[in-house]
């Protein structure tokens, strides 16, 4: 029976992040434990962590996948749950610590699961990829965020963790406040802002935003990435070139938020507003549009009664922020590497890789013809749009162990106007090349 295990703030239970941590070494996935012969793994227990809600798509296929595991190996789960932030800051403590998970999602990127492999806090997967054939089932944009060379540059080297789902970053709107104000549905960048100019008039706050956690960056980002091309991306992601922070791309980004915020589109209230209060106020109808990720799409289509939801790709773009969805990882203390190989394997299957799609999510493995759902298929819909382009183009915390707040912090005080664009523009680029300065050489 599966044993369901609320963790309230992980960082309390690991620590503050803390970097410059001594480098442990990977056993490169080499299982020793001793797998029974007969397969059955009964009285053993494997702990799985991750932070997706119990009703989001991966939730749901997650879910069936522990079922299957406990029924065909004889092993019981201890799931675990936290919050992204709390792993996000405690993983480097907790994966190498006698409290370590067997496997856990976690956060795909340079930033994140690039500096664990780096310092080898989560364990070498080549050989399982081998055992299983994971790489087969992983097309390369997906497969992009799952390898990391010896720097911890994502794109190369071997691989760290296991996407079995893919996401991306579109708009979500309100159909029927579109509806009755007579707005269509935006097909341009010109659009969007006549829209949120229109719904403004009438007193209503067009964007659900959060400047304290993600979407607020990633709305950034899409603005860069509507001037940017694939070098760019590339140079701003892979370090290929160096960044030019005074350009288009960036000038374009900052000083669009800022007369967004003039102009009333973004309240400044989204100073102190999560990624949950900014979903809110979208599922309570209060805002007509809400940019941000796929992982929400399964539940809106649960919570959301008063309205037609409706979903479009941002306009006027070819790039778009998006990526295999986060990993599972086997840090490097896991008691159960085996079993944790086992699981993830099962995650990949197609009966639970189609349930995953049937919930709302981006499967990476799925037969798609075992897919029926219209909204799943709206869904998949999209990505394919994006995947047709080679639009996926990572998203904009990515470059630093640190941007994420760094970015957040910045958009704040933009958002405040404690900077100007210009001021926010040159501080960023502080940030960025304190850490991609050396990586460059």
């Amino acid at each position: 029976m599966k044993n369901r295990t609320r963790i309230i703030g992980a960082a309390a239970t690991a620590g503050a992040l803390t970097l410059g941590l001594t480098a442990c070494s990977s056993d490169g996935g080499d299982s020793d434990s001793g797998a029974p012969a007969d397969g059955d793994w009964s009285g053993e227990t494997l702990t799985v962590l991750h932070y997706e809600g119990e009703d989001s798509a991966m939730g749901i296929a997650w879910d069936r996948a522990i079922e299957i595991f406990e029924e065909e190996t004889g092993a019981e789960v201890d799931l675990q749950i936290t919050a992204f932030e709390d792993l996000r800051t405690s993983a480097e403590q907790l994966f190498d610590s006698s409290d370590a998970p067997d496997v856990s999602e976690y956060n795909k990127g340079n930033a994140t699961a690039g500096q664990l492999a780096a310092i080898g806090v989560i364990q070498n997967l080549d050989d399982a990829y081998e055992t299983y054939g994971w790489g087969e089932l992983l097309a390369d944009s997906v497969a992009t965020t799952a390898q990391y060379n010896e720097d911890g540059v994502m794109g190369s080297g071997s691989y760290y963790g296991v996407p079995n789902y893919g996401e991306f970053v579109f708009l979500y709107y309100n159909a029927d406040m579109f509806a009755e104000a007579g707005i269509e549905v935006p097909q341009s960048m010109e659009d969007v802002e006549a829209a949120a100019a229109a719904f403004a008039e009438q007193g209503i706050t067009p964007f659900a935003e959060s400047a304290q956690e993600y979407p607020l960056g990633q709305l950034w980002y899409q603005l860069a990435l509507s001037q940017a091309d694939r070098d760019w991306v590339n140079a701003y992601q892979l370090y290929t070139e160096p960044v030019d922070w005074t350009g288009p791309e960036v000038t374009f980004a900052t000083e669009t938020i800022a007369e967004w915020v003039d102009s009333g589109y973004i309240a400044s209230a989204v100073t102190g507003m999560t990624a949950e209060d900014a979903g809110l106020q979208f599922i309570n109808g209060e805002t007509p549009m809400f940019y941000s990720g796929s992982w929400w799409y399964g539940r809106f289509l649960s919570d959301i009664s008063g309205f037609e939801l409706g979903v479009t790709n941002w306009p006027g773009t070819e790039l778009t922020p998006g990526s295999g969805g986060n990993m599972w990882v086997v840090p490097v203390e896991s008691k159960q590497p085996e079993l944790a190989e086992i699981f993830i394997d099962i995650t990949m299957r197609p009966e639970v890789q189609a349930l995953l799609g049937e919930s709302g999510g981006l499967p990476v493995a799925a037969n798609t013809d075992d897919i029926a759902d219209e909204d799943a298929q709206a869904l998949i819909g999209l990505f394919n749009e994006v995947n047709d382009r080679d639009g996926l183009s990572f998203y904009p915390d990515w470059p630093t162990p640190d941007f994420y707040g760094d970015l957040n912090a910045v958009l704040q005080g933009l958002v405040n106007g404690d900077y100007t664009p210009d001021e926010a523009n040159a501080q960023l680029e502080e940030y960025y090349e304190s850490y991609v300065a050396d990586v460059r050489g």
